[in-house]
């Protein structure tokens, strides 16, 4: 190969082009329209629109990405993760059209790709594997029938795809029919098949993976474990290698059975055998992943070793580049994912400009991303913008600096989860390395709040007080001046007013009065001491609006004291918003229904995930102001319900 195409965004295009870069290939990027000024856009040495911002209309075309390959010359293609990466039609065009897939054959994706197939083949290979269901017969009628042979409560899961799309845990056989109803129809829109499986639930489990890597020689080796159990909405946010809860014995028996499993299918390339381990360390297969997974970084770490030069490597036909007992473990890597989602609200995906983004540069933390400030987050792809990791020569090492490189991360314009995740690994069962995957619904993060705190008010005053008072000479113009603010918040507005004396503030937020000194703000950093305690903090602003990061969460405070009226008063009852920008996939009522407390009456999606709003109260339906396929922006009405008694 001598020009590699990058079929991918994000992150991930960064990250390999990074490495195909430092081994000399020449590179080339595709976008979207909404990527145009995407960062793996301007370090390619070529790049290719392919389409509008829709995936079925870019980065899921085949033909539009092949077709890219051969304008450019491009004689090799690497399909990162997610999109086209596990897409056994995509690794066979790629043949056809004389192009070097980075990754396994066809024939291993195919059957890998399928839950259903692959833990056939896992049986009859010797892996162990959940108890369940994976038969051709689809109908209602006989997944029932088997769900009853297997016993509740019981999981759901896409046979063709991951990543929490598709599953659902059945607690009973009353929501049966309907988590089948939808699991099938987001596995359809996520992956283009609506087959299921089913599968014994192992509660509380740990979740292990096995990294595995094959050659065209028939060489397979593991390169050990990572823990992937904290997760939410069964999709991973902290990954770490190695796994606390391994044993010696436990990580010979795992490690056999993912190269077992990776001989099976005479795999080739970089993969990932998935457990599920439960509490008397009993292991079972759960799906290989016949990609690079979004945590390989934590195995690099630990292991000294780029994978994607592996993989560039393997793909050139060479052997492996160390044997098994080559390959050593040292130390301990943590890794969090930074998504653009809102934890307080149910995990809701957000959208927006980015305002100020800044990560730490030091020893021990790697920061793997494609942000960068001015960005557009859209509602078109996966919420994850970052992965932030630290490693240590111990696991108590590694959290260490992975906290405090979170505490020095800064990501402002929208909510994200990063004050979650810094929550997340503060618990003691955490640091005990006790955490399953009911972590997080374990333990509550109590930090975390929609609502600013006083202080945070108190600081979003000063920056636009000083602001407004500067007239060159920084606070010198504001001496003896005072102001009044009036931010908007989730439980109404806040009055907030500052008084200046000399170099002293008085900030008052309804009764209570915070005092300030050495307050001084430059570029995107303010800085001031607060009960004889010098601090400083990052924070953006976009004319009367101020974005701030807390231990609590992410806020966004607007100045509405120049409105001539309370814009942004709660809205009245009965209208149905949507919480996010995204698509309508169905609307479950029509003009005129009887709807209680709880119904669903539409269903969105956005950034992969489906989301049912339901009513908030009985009523009628008044209006409807979408249909299905119809793009919304968040807080638009969608629908509008009448009391059952207005009238009356």
């Amino acid at each position: 190969m001598e020009k590699i195409l990058i079929a991918n965004r994000g992150e991930i295009a960064v990250r390999v082009l990074k490495t195909a870069k430092a081994h000399g290939y020449r590179t080339v990027a595709v976008f979207s329209e909404a990527d145009a000024e995407a960062l793996h856009v301007s370090m390619a040495d070529e790049a290719v629109c392919i389409g509008p911002a829709p995936v079925g209309e870019s980065y899921l075309s085949v033909e539009k990405v092949i077709d890219a390959a051969k304008r450019t010359g491009a004689d090799g293609i690497h399909p990162g993760y997610g999109f086209l990466s596990e897409n056994a039609d995509f690794a066979k065009a790629c043949a056809d059209a004389d192009i070097t897939f980075i990754g396994p054959s066809a024939e291993a994706i195919e059957l890998m790709g399928s839950k259903r197939l692959s833990k056939l083949a896992m049986i009859e290979a010797g892996v162990p594997c959940v108890p369940g269901y994976s038969g051709a017969d689809q109908s209602l009628k006989t997944l029932a029938a088997e769900a009853d042979k297997i016993g509740y409560p019981l999981m759901i899961k896409a046979s063709a795809g991951g990543g929490g799309r598709g599953m659902r845990l059945v607690e009973s056989a009353d929501e049966f029919a309907a988590s089948v109803e939808t699991a099938r129809s987001e596995a359809e829109n996520a992956f283009g098949s609506g087959e299921l499986i089913l599968e014994k639930a192992v509660l509380e489990p740990r979740h292990i993976e096995v990294q595995v890597f094959g050659d065209s020689h028939g060489n397979v080796v593991h390169l050990f474990e990572r823990d992937c159990s904290i997760q939410r909405r069964h999709q991973k946010v902290v990954e770490e290698a190695p796994s606390p809860f391994m044993k010696d014995d436990l990580r010979a028996a795992m490690t056999k059975a993912a190269v077992n499993a990776a001989k099976a299918c005479s795999y080739v390339g970089a993969g990932t055998v998935e457990f599920l381990v439960d509490k008397d360390r009993n292991f079972y297969f759960l799906e290989m992943n016949t990609r690079l997974q979004v945590e390989h970084p934590v195995t690099e770490l630990v292991t000294g070793q780029d994978l994607v030069a592996w993989q560039l490597a393997v793909a050139e036909g060479d052997p492996l580049p160390l044997r098994q007992d080559e390959i050593t473990l040292n130390g301990h890597a943590i890794e969090v994912r930074l998504y653009a989602e809102d934890p307080v609200n149910g995990y809701l995906p957000q959208t927006g400009k980015v305002q100020h983004w800044s990560v730490p540069d030091r020893d021990g933390v790697r920061v793997d991303h494609s942000v960068c400030n001015g960005q557009t987050v859209s509602a078109h792809y996966d919420p994850m913008l970052a992965k932030i990791m630290a490693y240590g020569d111990t696991r108590s090492a590694a959290l260490r600096r992975l906290k405090s490189a979170l505490d020095d991360t800064s990501l402002m314009g929208f909510a994200h989860n990063r004050a979650f995740m810094r929550e997340a690994i503060s618990y003691q069962s955490f640091a005990d390395g006790n955490a399953t995957t009911a972590f997080l619904t374990e333990n509550q993060c109590e930090q975390l709040s929609a609502t600013p705190s006083t202080f945070e008010l108190a600081k979003a005053a000063l920056i636009l007080f000083a602001d407004g008072r500067s007239d060159g000479s920084g606070w010198e113009s504001a001496a003896g001046f005072s102001s009044q603010f009036l931010f908007e918040t989730n439980e109404g507005h806040k009055a907030v007013s500052v008084l200046r004396h000399r170099e002293q503030f008085a900030v008052t937020v309804g009764e209570e009065t915070l005092e300030f000194s050495d307050v001084s703000v430059c570029a995107n950093t303010c800085q001031l001491t607060h009960n004889g305690v010098l601090k400083r903090f990052a924070f953006a602003q976009d004319g009367e609006t101020v974005f701030l990061d807390a231990a609590s969460g992410h806020f966004i405070l607007q100045n509405m004291s120049h409105e001539p009226a309370l814009v942004g008063a709660a809205a009245a009852d009965g209208k149905v918003k949507a919480p996010m920008d995204g698509a309508v996939v169905d609307v479950k009522v029509g003009l005129g229904d009887s709807v209680s407390k709880g119904d669903t009456l539409l269903v969105m999606e956005a950034m992969k995930m489906e989301h049912a709003l339901k009513a908030g109260s009985d009523g009628v339906i008044e209006s409807i102001n979408a249909a299905s396929g119809d793009q919304v922006k968040s807080k638009q009405v969608l629908i509008s319900i009448t009391s059952d008694t207005e009238g009356e």
